[in-house]
């Protein structure tokens, strides 16, 4: 936790009491996190989020003197069954959560519309701030374990994270991509998260401090995409256009434009070889 906490680069923690934790040590942990609150000062740039392990420790972490210092919890194992008992305890406070998706329920189509449709109720959906996919936890209910040097896409994951993309991201949630265990392997988690993005997923959490940079760098948008992207946004624009030998067109890739210009903001931008980029309509 040190360490992370000196990362210049780290945006948001979370403190965890779920699986992090055994279960003999789960009171102290509370404990511990509620002197920890006592040290928290104001942070705009650096959010702090605590995973409840279930809705009772999530009882008692709201009781905590200072836990208006976090900014929300992440709510693990989450499905219908445990919808109305974090979510009762929620009313009336201020605090985001972070559902996160690794239950059986998760490889049901039908469980996860569903669920769907209870998480778009009002005075639930306005909390959200974006959905998790437990990537470990669906793993070990398959019983198996991501192999080394291959990325989640090369597993039966692939079809999951997919599925979760078309079920909950055209009603508005943003989802988050799993972890990537292994800490001596940047170029698999580099290309892992080249294939989150392309999955339409926002954010992955870092395990170790040393993962940090690379997520960090790996979220910084290409120059021409920034370019297209902004071209996109002009109220000028052309319907339809070609840029970097691309076709850009204003009606269809409206939302990805939006999605690169908010990543450039956070995370910048990579440079690219000079080339030409004239701009022409095309007719």
């Amino acid at each position: 936790m040190k360490g992370a906490e000196k990362s210049s680069m780290l945006r948001s923690m979370i403190f965890c009491t779920e699986d992090a934790v055994s279960s003999s040590d789960v009171d102290s942990c509370v404990r511990h996190i509620g002197l920890c609150l006592q040290g928290f000062r104001a942070s705009p740039h650096r959010f702090r989020f605590i995973r409840a392990r279930n809705p009772a420790i999530l009882t008692r972490l709201l009781d905590l003197p200072d836990i208006d210092k976090v900014d929300g919890f992440v709510l693990p194992k989450f499905n219908e069954s445990v919808y109305h008992a974090y979510f009762d305890q929620l009313q009336g406070t201020p605090f985001k959560v972070m559902p996160t998706l690794e239950t059986k329920d998760v490889f049901d189509f039908n469980a996860m519309s569903e669920l769907r449709q209870g998480l778009l109720q009002d005075g639930v959906a306005q909390r959200i701030l974006m959905l998790r996919i437990g990537g470990n936890d669906l793993m070990n209910l398959l019983g198996v374990r991501r192999p080394r040097s291959l990325t989640l896409y090369e597993t039966p994951l692939a079809h999951v994270i997919a599925q979760l993309v078309t079920i909950f991201k055209p009603y508005g949630f943003s989802i988050s991509a799993p972890v990537f265990e292994y800490l001596d392997d940047m170029a698999t988690l580099q290309k892992e998260i080249r294939l989150d993005l392309a999955h339409g997923l926002t954010g992955k959490t870092a395990i170790h401090p040393a993962q940090v940079p690379a997520i960090e760098a790996a979220y910084s948008v290409d120059e021409e995409d920034y370019e297209m992207a902004v071209k996109l946004n002009e109220h000028t624009a052309p319907a339809v256009f070609k840029m970097h030998n691309a076709m850009c067109e204003v009606a269809t890739h409206q939302q990805w434009a939006s999605s690169i210009i908010n990543r450039q903001q956070c995370y910048g931008v990579k440079l690219s070889n000079p080339k030409d980029k004239y701009t022409e309509l095309y007719v």
